[in-house]
């Protein structure tokens, strides 16, 4: 059973970057599809990334095509989410989720086995 611990949300400015990790507690990161999602308040939950052995790395969000960069660390195994750019469109609680021995990838947040509580970006103007 893993659990995720997202973490370096916080508050910036306009223009400034973030980034934001994400720990697996267990397994090999190869062996997880890891996505990244985000919720503003009164918002819908979006699909923000995915990562998985067999499309590679897809984006969801056209807003932040361009602006954010998702990897991951395999030998730490950690994800991140390089945020750049930042607008007030972009504050929103930002979660990681994983799903072991998958290799395709998902923009549903039901689909991923294990799921982060989120860490709150807020970005003021």
């Amino acid at each position: 059973q893993a659990q995720l611990v997202e973490s370096g949300g916080g508050l910036v400015q306009t223009g400034e970057s973030l980034r934001l990790s994400c720990s697996v507690s267990s397994g090999t990161l190869d062996d997880y599809v890891i996505g990244w999602f985000r919720q503003a308040p009164g918002k819908e939950r979006e699909a923000i990334s995915c990562d998985s052995s067999g499309t590679g790395l897809l984006y969801y969000l056209d807003s932040v095509k361009g602006r954010f960069i998702a990897s991951r660390d395999a030998a730490k195994n950690m994800a991140y989410l390089q945020m750049n750019s930042l607008k007030p469109d972009d504050t929103a609680v930002y979660s990681c989720a994983a799903k072991r021995r998958a290799t395709v990838c998902s923009g549903s947040w039901r689909w991923y086995t294990y799921r982060g509580q989120g860490t709150q970006v807020t970005v003021s103007s």
